[in-house]
């Protein structure tokens, strides 16, 4: 049995999610890089809820380094783990100071607190900097094995494998298209196998047929 290309395979995920941005509602990279930190272990609709009060009380970099921890946190209410997340905005703020210093590289957005490698290359993509890596969330974790593409469960090891198999050109949109599909066909329960553009190709979907 041939190997499959996914290059050539993943390319028709790829064209269904053609340009589609990340759910979180930002509009500039200073609110993408806070709601991205925010949306940690919470749901991009939530935080989509939250932002426009939070961006009203601290509009940009300069407006947060100034923030108290009272203030931070009365606007962070209901966000989950909101002190730890006050503190990883403290100490952003404090590290790039105004919006203009938002970083472009994988190394110094890692560097910054509150960000790992899945929130920067959210961070790359969305900006249109050059990819590092490929976008692995909880959605890409459950999909691309099930796909067959990569075998690991552990989101950097299952990164590093996606980045052996996929071409360079492709990891700056594969990683959301994956997502995407993860959210709206590829369910953890009932996925629609019929709606699916990589069905025929799909791991978990020729075991059960």
């Amino acid at each position: 049995m041939a190997a499959i290309d996914w290059n050539r395979e993943l390319k028709r995920l790829l064209k269904q999610y053609k340009g589609r941005k990340h759910p979180l509602d930002y509009r500039n990279r200073y609110q993408l890089l806070v709601m991205v930190i925010l949306s940690a272990q919470d749901s991009d609709r939530h935080i989509n809820a939250v932002a426009p009060t939070f961006f009203a009380t601290f509009p940009n970099m300069q407006a947060l380094a100034k923030a108290n921890d009272d203030a931070l946190l009365k606007a962070l209410a209901g966000v989950r783990n909101a002190r730890q997340k006050a503190g990883w905005l403290r100490g952003l703020a404090t590290a790039v100071k105004q919006d203009r210093n938002i970083p472009k590289s994988m190394d110094e957005l890692t560097a910054l607190p509150g960000i790992g490698r899945k929130s920067a290359n959210v961070i790359l993509r969305e900006i249109g900097a050059p990819a590092e890596g490929i976008m692995v969330d909880l959605h890409v974790v459950r999909v691309a094995p099930r796909l067959g593409i990569a075998i690991a469960t552990d989101a950097k090891k299952l990164e590093e494998q996606l980045m052996e198999v996929i071409d360079r050109k492709l990891w700056s949109d594969v990683g959301m298209a994956l997502s995407y599909l993860g959210r709206e066909t590829c369910r953890p329960k009932n996925p629609q196998h019929d709606e699916c553009v990589l069905s025929h190709v799909c791991a978990y979907c020729k075991a059960r047929h």
